[in-house]
């Protein structure tokens, strides 16, 4: 299930040089979609397997972090395990003099497997360390820098046996070797000078390893999010074609690369309670309606269609040609904005889908079609332009 919550942790500096005060904790509480009062915050589950069970394998993946607020922190289900892929998304401040991402034991700072820590200063290099019971151990040092201050980034962590590889925007970066256990790694954390737009799991177990996308190393990351102080660019490059998964296993993650529209792919096992999907994207300058269709065959299960002119969200079923009654009421104001970008979240339960928009429980839409496995296509088309699918 979908929940969200956030707690202040005090934690101390380190001489590594980054100091996150004030860190947000981001774990997987509830069986419900809890209203907050602020959106774009880090959105978790818990659907499945308890946090202590390995569920990144061979059950249901963790969802993704959503548009995080920075410094966060957030639980990593089931800790480490070979082959695992973590992508963190986002945008430096265009005046960034640092930022990190650590995977750490527990919300402290005292012991951290991995700290990946890119500083801008003398021409811009990147620390990688690790603390041991408070202490940290010898630097290791890439004098390089292949983040660029004011633009997005595509970082993705590959956990292998021996050692963490980073990926930076499509190239590799780095190797790590392991200085303790990766398996008692179970928490992620960013700090510093990053805005993200969120940060997914990925078991390379059952979908082959590789970057969210591919492309020349000399072309720069793309990405339709807009970053604070410089204008959003569309993507530009091919989709990555991951192998299909069977049901109940790690879904099809398709972060970040240019979208055919209309966007049509399966649901591998169709719809079960607990089953979540995830899409995200930016709402055309001009959009004046797009929709989410969630399709058994001809019919279509569900219908969501923001609609910009009516400034409504219209809900509703289509069987054997025919559209049942529209449902329009909302708890709060239109969710979706022209120019914006927005995370749509669709959690499926026995009887009802709960829709979540940016973070924020929006509305129930009971079953009109009971058969939920015969539910197996995703369909997204009009004003929109996607860029993160999750199934």
């Amino acid at each position: 299930m979908m929940s969200l919550h956030f707690e202040p942790v005090q934690t101390p500096g380190d001489q590594s040089g980054w100091s996150p005060a004030g860190a947000r904790r981001g774990r997987s509480l509830g069986l419900s979609f809890p209203e907050q009062r602020t959106s774009r915050l880090g959105v978790n589950s818990s659907s499945g397997p308890s946090a202590g069970e390995n569920m990144m394998a061979f059950q249901r993946p963790q969802p993704p972090f959503l548009y995080p607020a920075v410094p966060f922190t957030g639980e990593i289900q089931g800790g480490l395990e070979d082959g695992l892929q973590i992508t963190v998304n986002g945008c430096v401040h265009p005046s960034a003099s640092r930022f990190a991402v650590n995977l750490q034991s527990g919300f402290s700072e005292n012991d951290i497997a991995f700290h990946f820590n890119p500083r801008f200063q003398e021409g811009g290099y990147v620390v990688c360390n690790t603390k041991q019971k408070g202490n940290w151990g010898v630097e290791e040092r890439k004098m390089h820098m292949p983040f660029q201050k004011g633009a997005p980034f595509e970082l993705c962590i590959l956990v292998q046996s021996s050692h963490f590889q980073v990926t930076v925007n499509g190239s590799f970066f780095v190797q790590y070797a392991h200085r303790v256990p990766f398996s008692s790694v179970n928490a992620i954390s960013v700090a510093g000078c990053v805005q993200l737009f969120y940060i997914t799991f990925k078991s390379t177990r059952v979908a082959l390893c590789q970057p969210a996308f591919t492309r020349p190393s000399s072309q720069p990351v793309r990405s339709p999010h807009k970053c604070k102080g410089r204008k959003a660019r569309p993507p530009g490059f091919g989709s990555a074609n991951f192998a299909p998964v069977n049901p109940g296993i790690p879904p099809m993650l398709y972060p970040n690369p240019t979208y055919p529209m209309p966007f049509f792919t399966s649901i591998p096992g169709g719809l079960y309670p607990s089953k979540s999907i995830i899409v995200t994207g930016t709402v055309l300058p001009s959009a004046q309606q797009f929709h989410i269709n969630l399709r058994s065959g001809s019919d279509i299960a569900f219908h969501l269609n923001p609609r910009f002119n009516e400034n409504a969200v219209v809900r509703n079923t289509q069987i054997k040609g025919s559209w049942g009654s529209e449902e329009r009421r909302l708890p709060r104001q239109m969710p979706f904005h022209r120019g914006q970008s927005v995370a749509v979240w669709i959690m499926c339960e026995s009887h009802c889908l709960k829709v979540a928009v940016d973070g924020q429980h929006l509305f129930e839409y009971n079953h009109r079609l009971k058969n939920l496995p015969a539910i197996n296509n995703l369909e997204v088309a009009g004003d929109i332009q996607l860029t993160h699918v999750q199934i």
